[in-house]
C-alpha cells in the first residue's frame, strides 16, 4: 500500500521482464502448494515454518500463512509450559525470549515494505502478548518499550498512519498495565502529539490522540479549576495557531469543534473546565466568532470557516439567546446560512432545519 502524498508509478514492462515475472509467479505458486499441502497434514514443524518464511517475504498479506507461523511456534520453538500454565523454566524462558525477539526481527522489513497491512501488525501484537506470558516482567517490558520506539519510527516515516498509530495505543496501554508494571504515560505521549503535530498540521490521527490524552492529563495532574481554565484557553490558542497556517485543513477543525463543544455544552458534560461560568462561557465563544471572521477576510472560500462560525455563533445564542444582546451575531447567522447553501447544496435539509430552529428560539 502507498504511502500518503507517494504517489503509484505503472510502468510499462518489456517482453523479457514479462517473461520473469511469469518465472516468478509458477515459483510463488510452488511455494505456495509445499506450503499449504504440508499444513494441511496437520504437521507444525520447523519445515514448515522455514516454508512460511520464504511464503511471506514474497507475501506478507498471505494471513492464513501468518496463522499457521503461529502454530508453528508453539508446536515447534516455543517452550509448552507456558500453554499448560506452569512456571517456564530458565532455560525455557530464554530460548523464547530468543524465538520472539527473532519473530519481531523477522517482520520489521516486511512493515517497512507494507507499512500498514494489518496482518504483520496483528502477528506482532500476537508476539508481544507471548512476551509477556513466557518471560519476566522487566524482560517483557524491554521488548515493549522497543516496540514503542519501532512505532515512533514508522509514524517517523508515515507520520500519518493510522495502523501504526492505533497500534502505538495499544502499546502504550499494555506499557502502563500491571502486567509490565508500568505507569502512566499520558504526559508522555501528550508531548509526542505535540511533535508530531508540529511535523505536519493535517495529522488527524495525533488531533484524535491528543483529544483522548486530555482527560487523563487534567486528571492525572489533579488539576483545580483554575489549572483547567487555563489549560482549556492554551489548546484553544494552540490550534488557533494551527489554522492561521491551515484553515483549510479539516483535522484542525474538528479539534477546534471538540474545544468549542466543551464551552457550548452544559456543565455536565464538559471534562476540560466544568466551572466555567456562563459569563466566561460566553467570553470565549465571543473571542473564537472573532477570530474566525478575522480567518475568513482572506480564505472566504474555505467551507470549514463557515461552519465553525456557524457552530459557534448557535452555541452562543443557545446560552444568551432572548436577551437581545447577540443581535450583531443573529444577523450574521442569516448571512452564513446563505453562504452554506451556496457552498454545500447537498446539505440544503441541515441549514434549513438549523434557520427553523433559530426562528423558533428567536420568535
Amino acid at each position: 500500500m502507498a504511502s500518503h502524498d507517494v504517489p503509484r508509478v505503472t510502468q510499462k514492462r518489456t517482453e523479457e521482464q514479462r517473461l520473469r515475472d511469469v518465472e516468478k509467479i509458477k515459483a510463488y505458486r510452488h511455494l505456495q502448494d509445499q506450503t499449504l499441502s504440508r499444513a494441511a497434514s496437520g504437521t507444525y514443524d520447523l519445515e514448515l515454518f522455514q516454508l512460511t518464511t520464504k511464503l511471506l517475504h514474497l507475501n506478507p498479506e498471505f494471513y492464513t500463512v501468518w496463522n499457521l507461523r503461529r502454530r508453528c511456534l508453539l508446536s515447534s520453538l516455543l517452550s509448552r509450559e507456558a500453554d499448560e500454565q506452569q512456571q517456564p523454566g530458565a532455560g525455557d524462558r530464554e530460548s523464547d525470549g530468543s524465538v520472539l525477539q527473532s519473530e519481531l526481527a523477522f517482520t520489521v522489513p516486511l512493515l517497512m515494505r507494507l507499512p500498514k497491512c494489518y496482518w504483520i501488525w496483528n502477528f506482532r501484537q500476537w508476539v508481544l502478548s507471548q512476551a509477556i506470558a513466557r518471560l519476566p516482567v522487566p524482560a517483557a517490558r524491554k521488548i515493549w518499550e522497543t516496540e514503542l520506539g519501532l512505532t515512533s519510527k514508522m509514524l517517523g516515516k508515515d507520520h500519518r498512519n493510522f495502523h501504526a498509530w492505533g497500534y502505538r495505543r495499544l502499546v502504550v496501554a499494555s506499557l502502563e498495565s500491571p502486567e509490565l508494571g508500568g505507569a502512566s504515560l499520558a504526559e508522555d505521549e501528550f508531548a509526542f502529539t505535540t511533535a508530531m503535530i508540529g511535523r505536519d498540521l493535517s495529522n488527524f490521527s495525533a488531533w484524535h490522540s491528543r483529544s483522548r490524552l486530555v482527560p487523563r492529563i487534567l486528571e492525572e495532574r489533579s488539576a483545580d479549576d483554575a489549572a483547567r481554565a487555563a489549560f482549556l484557553a492554551a489548546e484553544l490558542n494552540y490550534v488557533r495557531e494551527a489554522l492561521n497556517l491551515g484553515p483549510e485543513d479539516q483535522s484542525l477543525w474538528y479539534y477546534h469543534r471538540l474545544l468549542v463543544a466543551q464551552i457550548a455544552n452544559p456543565p455536565n458534560q464538559h471534562v476540560i473546565a466544568p466551572r466555567l461560568s456562563d459569563q466566561e462561557r460566553a467570553t470565549y465563544l465571543r473571542r473564537e466568532i472573532e477570530e474566525i471572521r478575522d480567518l475568513l477576510e482572506d480564505y472566504a472560500e474555505v467551507q470549514w470557516i463557515y461552519e465553525a462560525l456557524l457552530e459557534c455563533i448557535l452555541a452562543l445564542e443557545r446560552l444568551e439567546g432572548g436577551t437581545g444582546r447577540i443581535q450583531d451575531e443573529s444577523l450574521g447567522l442569516q448571512a452564513l446560512l446563505a453562504k452554506l447553501r451556496a457552498m454545500d447544496p447537498m446539505r440544503a435539509g441541515r441549514w434549513d432545519a438549523i434557520e427553523g430552529h433559530a426562528a423558533l428560539q428567536n420568535g
